[in-house]
């Protein structure tokens, strides 16, 4: 897609210094531009660049003030990194506008869909699933039975959304991502051998919530797992059965969160955080990376460690905990000393 420096200031609202007519075809870093590419300028740590690029067009701050002649046309706009970001989602969004059902595809006969849907080949769309419009539903998409998926909401291909899932509007799901998939539930018997506990629940996903590639949300053994809205999950996240996570909470990379824990609102989690089943975090928790959840949390805590401890007091026992090979040698030269002396 190629753009004029006219047509992108008419996006952003933006004021053109340079060359109205000069056309860019893609995007790069300040420091990397080349002829026909578009960057901006927001940290002052990359001014030098502006001067030096080959990018056709800049974005910069109205404020901006230049020391030296500049061969880049600028547009210039309040704040140049909510611009950029402006165009970027302006960018996808006229990238990703596909319409239309490509074949091969599966649509069941019951099953309802809204105007200006996207429905990629190779997808299969079970019994009396419902979509609303203007849905974007990638190649090799498996959707369930019973499955209801709001407007605006887009799944990217090869994910999985099982039988009687609930997906709100305005959603995410990421390339691998398996909503839906059975809660990991067995019960011993006296032999040691497992037998299945069926899983009966489902997944609700409320509106604007993204899912990354490769998370996987278990279904509720009875009920419902609830994702609600505006929560943002990374890749490669584990959500079991009969979680709930709260509005606008986020979550990295590798965290995995048991069986019927309740996640509070606004909360921030790490990477590679580990939530044992059953508890309660709070409103506004900050969780670093690598913390071992065992316990409940109150509102607005901030931990880490495993098993967890107050964010402050780790920091202040990791001082003792990376000097204790000198703190250990201290000692035993205290009780040779002190023995000599006997």
């Amino acid at each position: 897609m190629i753009f004029t420096a006219t047509q992108i200031a008419g996006i952003l609202n933006g004021e053109i210094e340079g060359d109205e007519t000069v056309e860019v075809s893609k995007l790069a870093k300040i420091e990397e531009g080349t002829k026909g590419s578009l960057t901006f300028l927001s940290n002052p740590k990359y001014t030098q660049y502006i001067y030096s690029t080959d990018a056709s067009i800049t974005i910069v701050d109205k404020t901006f003030e230049a020391e030296s002649n500049i061969k880049t046309t600028l547009i210039r706009v309040d704040d140049a990194y909510k611009a950029f970001s402006q165009l970027l989602e302006y960018y996808n969004m006229v990238k990703m506008n596909k319409v239309g059902i490509e074949q091969p595809s599966f649509i069941s006969k019951t099953a309802v869909y809204g105007e200006a849907i996207y429905f990629g080949a190779f997808s299969y769309m079970g019994e009396n699933v419902k979509i609303g419009k203007n849905a974007k539903i990638f190649p090799n998409v498996y959707i369930g039975d019973n499955v209801t998926i709001g407007d605006n909401a887009v799944v990217f291909a090869g994910a999985k959304v099982y039988s009687e899932t609930i997906i709100g509007n305005g959603c995410v799901i990421h390339s691998g991502a398996i909503v839906g998939a059975d809660g990991f539930g067995f019960t011993p018997n006296e032999k040691g051998e497992y037998s299945k506990v069926p899983q009966t629940g489902n997944v609700v996903i409320g509106d604007n919530v993204d899912v990354g590639a490769g998370t996987s949300i278990d279904r509720a053994t009875l009920g419902s797992t609830v994702i609600h809205n505006g929560v943002k999950l990374d890749n490669q996240i584990q959500i079991a059965h009969n979680v709930e996570i709260g509005e606008h909470t986020a979550i990295a990379a590798q965290t995995g969160i048991a069986g019927s824990t309740k996640i509070g609102k606004h909360c921030l989690i790490g990477g590679q955080v580990g939530i044992a089943g059953h508890l309660t975090i709070g409103n506004n928790v900050r969780i670093q990376a690598q913390t071992g959840i065992g316990r409940n949390i109150k509102d607005g805590e901030a931990i880490q460690g495993s098993p967890a401890l107050g964010y402050s007091d780790f920091n202040k026992s990791y001082v003792h905990f990376k000097n204790l090979p000198k703190i250990v040698d201290r000692v035993y030269k205290l009780e040779k000393k002190i023995n000599n002396n006997e």
